[in-house]
């Protein structure tokens, strides 16, 4: 399975101070030397940590697959077209919330998503939609012509007993399942940590996972590359 490292919060940590330091750029470097097949990030509308040119320059500097969080707005795909990343993860957006805390409604936003896909595909950049798993929402991306989906795992990540734990991993292996018979390939990730991410892979049809906060926060004690390396040995 692969790991794509979402760097976000290394800018959290930057614009905390609004300097320069710590550089988000500087940690995708690391994570790809580590090992990383994927440099995540998200630009946001409010631009709390990643800025316009933390995402060119990434553009610039990382060869592994680089993938865009954003919303699904005109503005933001304006910038998609100008960064010109890999791919594109379209997520629900909401300005007061800490992180994004559930998957897109794909079904509610059809239309504006079917219209957002087309014009990114258009532009040579692959897109996945960021859903909570369940077959309607398989169904809607299908639909609107994605090829990716990535299934958020919060509800599992924030299981508090063992049974809740497994039920969510059930609802995980069955949508990746219904997923993957449809013909879209299968990525995860919120919330998940050193110690949960090892069930994921009894996930079947599983291709990749994206992991920020929990590395970022490990890197504090051990580097990020030894962190990445860490979660690499867990996700493989």
């Amino acid at each position: 399975m692969k790991l794509g490292v979402n760097i976000d919060h290394v800018a959290t940590l930057r614009q905390a101070r609004g300097g320069i330091e710590p550089d988000p750029v500087q940690a995708a470097v690391l994570s790809e030397l580590a090992g990383a097949d994927c440099i995540t990030f998200h630009l946001r509308e409010d631009r709390r940590h990643i800025q316009e040119r933390d995402a060119l320059l990434l553009k610039e500097v990382v060869h592994v697959k680089l993938n865009m969080e954003m919303a699904c707005t005109p503005n933001m795909i304006k910038w998609a077209k100008k960064i010109m990343p890999n791919q594109v993860t379209l997520v629900p957006e909401k300005r007061q919330e800490v992180t994004t805390e559930g998957g897109l409604d794909v079904v509610k936003y059809k239309k504006s998503v079917r219209e957002a896909v087309k014009e990114l595909h258009g532009e040579g950049i692959s897109v996945s939609l960021f859903i909570d798993p369940n077959q309607k929402q398989i169904e809607a991306a299908k639909e609107v012509g994605s090829k990716c989906v990535e299934f958020h795992t919060g509800e599992y990540a924030n299981a508090l007993t063992e049974e809740d734990m497994k039920e969510e991993l059930g609802v995980l292996k069955n949508s990746s399942m219904g997923a993957h018979k449809n013909g879209l390939v299968v990525y995860a990730g919120h919330g998940l940590n050193y110690k949960n991410v090892v069930n994921m892979n009894v996930v079947p049809h599983l291709e990749e996972l994206n992991i920020g906060h929990s590395i970022i926060s490990r890197a504090v004690f051990v580097g990020i590359k030894k962190a990445v390396k860490e979660m690499l040995a867990l996700v493989g």
